[in-house]
């Protein structure tokens, strides 16, 4: 088939704008650490996009998108056809008639992988060997991420039983959401939680990230069509309504619980706004949109606290936020899903459709988040008993940019005169001052 131009001009954006997303979550996750932990919270994220796009491009893509030769095994994972992408260097264009070059496609999907296995590195923050991460990566990405990939965008059994997921709400945030998990409870407890303040250091880094996921979470949601065309007007017109909500609810819940409206409140009510609406956001009316940001913003804003009150570690919030954001996503479909955006028969309970849908979308983030959480946790216990997941306590303390990076996140040593003007003049040498990092 002819190469569709159109198709393929806006694909390659797309691309580029959900690339952007990960250097997006390293400012977003580097300004809620601590100043000593934020260099080592960006390169985990910037990590994750060396060890998937590897992983992706020898065997990830094939894992995801091809078939098994055993029929038995396809409903579980894809086969080899595709190892190191040759096979879709000899194709030119996918064979669903979108024009599209096949290796486009795939560079998509790449993006996909990378953001989903760097989500997870938030809920760890603080605390985990940078080596024992990037081990982590590859494992993670092999045995989870691309055989989930594989059962809901594939031909595996969830996408054969009709599950509905447009971008990743299944996919993405739960599969990573329930990761999270394994990974706070395996690591455990940061030194000094819940006796020492853990405040985030930088907001304006937090804000600064928020941004760019919110403007590369258009090319995630409106890419997923891969066309250009109505749906992907309304994938893109339904991701900023209810983003826009999101926030307002979220803002609202902290105002009236804690009396102040936080810009941390708002970039995370951003956040979860973009989480939920991702799965639906191509099969939902633009008023279903509103409805699925304000649940939301609403149940995240609490959700976020459960860690307090259940004693477990997500450092940044990637349950509250991306697993039950995920969760709230994916059952709304069953009941909002609506035709002409879906067949007939997929449609949600609130436009006619039966049980059937609503027990698939209830489904697929219960099979999607058990076998994630249980998997990562095997990963993580092997890695813990072998490397050692963890820093050493002192290292923790002392700061892990320092310890593990010989790096700071900002110079704030000595002054020097050179540098240093007064009414008086120069400043002597010895009136310059030692800023502690």
């Amino acid at each position: 088939m002819k190469i569709d131009s159109g198709t393929t001009a806006w694909m390659l954006a797309a691309t580029a704008l959900v690339l952007l997303m990960t250097p997006g979550l390293a400012f977003f996750y580097g300004g809620m650490t601590r100043a000593k932990s934020v260099l080592n919270m960006m390169m985990m994220s910037f990590g994750a996009i060396v060890t998937v796009t590897i992983t992706w491009m020898l065997f990830g893509h094939s894992l995801a998108f091809t078939d098994n030769p055993s029929s038995a095994i396809n409903t579980f994972v894809g086969g080899f056809d595709a190892l190191g992408l040759q096979s879709l260097v000899d194709t030119a264009t996918k064979d669903d008639g979108t024009g599209m070059p096949s290796l486009v496609f795939s560079t998509f999907q790449m993006t996909f992988a990378i953001i989903t296995v760097a989500l997870i590195s938030g809920a760890i923050a603080d605390r985990a060997k940078f080596g024992a991460w990037m081990l982590f990566t590859v494992i993670w990405a092999t045995v989870v991420y691309f055989p989930v990939a594989h059962w809901v965008w594939g031909t595996g059994w969830l996408n054969t039983m009709g599950i509905e997921d447009f971008a990743g709400g299944t996919v993405v945030h739960i599969n990573a959401g329930a990761a999270a998990l394994a990974l706070a409870l395996v690591l455990g407890k940061r030194h000094g939680w819940r006796k020492e303040p853990m405040r985030p250091h930088n907001l304006t880094l937090v804000l600064l990230g928020a941004a760019l996921l919110w403007f590369g979470w258009f090319g995630f949601n409106a890419g997923s069509e891969l066309a250009v065309d109505g749906t992907a007007g309304l994938a893109f017109l339904n991701t900023q309504v209810a983003t826009a909500v999101a926030v307002g609810a979220w803002l609202v819940v902290e105002k009236i619980r804690d009396g102040h409206a936080t810009s941390l409140g708002a970039a995370s009510g951003a956040v979860a706004g973009l989480v939920a609406i991702t799965p639906a956001c191509g099969f939902v009316d633009p008023w279903a949109a509103m409805v699925i940001g304000l649940l939301a913003g609403a149940i995240c804003a609490y959700a976020v606290g459960l860690k307090y009150k259940l004693g477990f570690d997500d450092s940044l919030d990637v349950v509250g936020v991306h697993l039950v954001g995920g969760v709230v996503g994916a059952v709304s479909l069953g009941f909002l899903a609506a035709y002409p955006f879906l067949d007939q028969q997929s449609e949600g309970l609130f436009y006619g459709g039966g049980f059937g849908q609503l027990g698939l979308q209830v489904l697929g983030p219960v099979a999607v988040g058990g076998y994630s959480f249980v998997i990562t946790w095997v990963i993580a216990k092997i890695i813990d008993k072998t490397m050692g997941f963890r820093v050493a306590t002192e290292d923790e303390i002392t700061g892990i940019d320092i310890t593990t990076h010989a790096e700071t996140g900002y110079d704030l040593g000595t002054v020097h005169a050179s540098g240093v003007s007064s009414p008086n003049g120069p400043v002597p040498a010895t009136a310059t001052k030692k800023v502690d990092a």
